[in-house]
C-alpha cells in the first residue's frame, strides 16, 4: 500500500494537482444554492422586489436610500461603473426620467438563485444572481427590449441587508 501511495503522490504533481482540483469541484458542489422555501432566499428575493418592481418599474427611487450601502458598486457591461451617488442618479434620470416611454424590468421565473456566505458558520452575507428581461413601455403596451444576467452581493450589516456590489452583465438585444 506504501508503495502504491508513493507512485501516486510523493513527488508526482500531476495527481496532487488531480486530487487538489477533485476537493475544490466537490467543495463546490456541497455548497448548494438555498431552497427557494428559505427565511435567506425568500428575504432577498423581496430586497430583489423592492429594488426592481419598486424603483426601477415604479420610480420610487427614495426606496433605494435603505437598501444600497454607502460603499456601493455597480458594473454594467455596457455602462461601466458606477457608484452610490452616480447610480441613484442614473436610475433617476435614465430609468425613470421620461414618462413617454418607461423601461420595465422582470425577473426571469426560477431563475433567481441566492448563495449564502459564511465566516466561522456565522452569516455574513450572500450572493443573489438571476436573469431578467427588460421591456419599453409605451402607452401602457410593453414591447421586449432585451434580457440580461445579474450578480448581487449582500452583506448584512447590523442586522439589515445592504446591497453592496452588483454585476450586471450579457445583455443581449431580443432575438427576433
Amino acid at each position: 500500500m506504501t508503495d502504491l501511495f508513493d507512485f501516486f503522490f510523493k513527488g508526482n504533481v500531476f495527481w496532487k494537482i488531480v486530487l487538489f482540483l477533485w476537493s475544490l469541484l466537490t467543495s463546490f458542489l456541497t455548497q448548494a444554492q438555498l431552497n427557494k422555501d428559505s427565511q435567506l432566499f425568500k428575504t432577498l428575493k423581496s430586497k430583489d422586489s423592492v429594488i426592481f418592481e419598486r424603483t426601477f418599474n415604479k420610480c420610487e427611487v427614495e426606496k433605494l436610500n435603505d437598501i444600497i450601502d454607502q460603499d456601493f458598486e455597480f458594473y454594467h457591461d455596457v455602462a461601466g461603473i458606477e457608484n452610490r451617488k452616480m447610480f441613484l442618479a442614473s436610475v433617476q434620470q435614465n430609468i425613470c426620467g421620461n414618462t413617454n416611454e418607461k423601461p420595465i424590468r422582470k425577473l426571469v421565473d426560477n431563475s433567481l438563485e441566492v448563495y449564502p456566505l459564511k465566516k466561522n458558520g456565522k452569516l455574513y452575507g450572500a450572493i443573489q444572481k438571476g436573469k431578467h428581461n427588460f421591456y419599453l413601455k409605451k402607452e401602457n403596451s410593453l414591447s421586449p427590449t432585451g434580457s440580461a444576467l445579474f450578480t448581487h452581493l449582500w452583506i448584512l450589516d447590523n442586522n439589515k441587508w445592504k446591497l453592496k456590489r452588483v454585476l450586471s452583465y450579457n445583455h443581449l438585444p431580443v432575438q427576433h
